[in-house]
C-alpha cells in the first residue's frame, strides 16, 4: 500500500506500527470514532475538542500517515475519510493474539478438568469414609 505521504511504500509490519502508534492517542481513537460516522472536515472535527485547530491538524497528519485516514478535495472543502481497508490488518494481528490466548486457556481448562476428574474419586471416598463414622 503506497504511503499517503506520497514518500515511499511502506512495508505491512511498517504501516502496523504506525497504525498502533497513531491509535495510542486518545483524540486520535475518538477523530477515528467521529469518522467512522461519516466524512468530516477538519473544523468539523475539531468542534468537540478543546485543543487547538492546528493539533488537530497535526493529529490527522498523523491519522494520514498511518494510511488510517484519506482526504479528498470537493470544491473548497477537504473532507477527511476513514480508511477503513487500513483496519483489517490491525484487526488479524489483533484476532491471531487473541485467538492463541482462548486456545491456551481452553487447553488449561482441560489440564484442569482432568486433574479435578482425577482428584474426586478420592474425595469421594474420603467423604463416604468420613460420613460411615459418623
Amino acid at each position: 500500500m503506497p504511503d499517503t505521504m506520497g514518500t515511499a511504500v511502506l512495508d505491512p509490519e511498517d504501516q502496523l506500527n504506525r497504525a498502533f502508534m497513531a491509535l495510542a492517542d486518545p483524540v486520535r481513537r475518538k477523530i477515528l470514532a467521529r469518522l467512522a460516522l461519516g466524512d468530516a472536515t477538519v473544523n468539523e472535527i475539531a468542534q468537540p475538542f478543546t485543543v487547538t485547530l492546528q493539533a488537530i491538524s497535526k493529529h490527522l497528519q498523523v491519522l494520514e500517515g498511518a494510511g488510517l485516514i484519506t482526504r479528498s478535495r470537493e470544491a473548497q472543502r477537504r473532507p477527511c475519510h476513514l480508511n477503513t481497508a487500513a483496519l483489517g490488518p490491525l484487526t488479524e494481528w489483533i484476532e491471531n493474539y487473541r485467538l492463541q490466548a482462548e486456545e491456551r486457556f481452553a487447553r488449561l481448562d482441560e489440564l484442569l478438568a482432568s486433574t479435578t476428574q482425577k482428584d474426586n474419586p478420592e474425595k469421594e471416598k474420603d467423604n463416604e469414609h468420613q460420613h460411615n463414622n459418623h
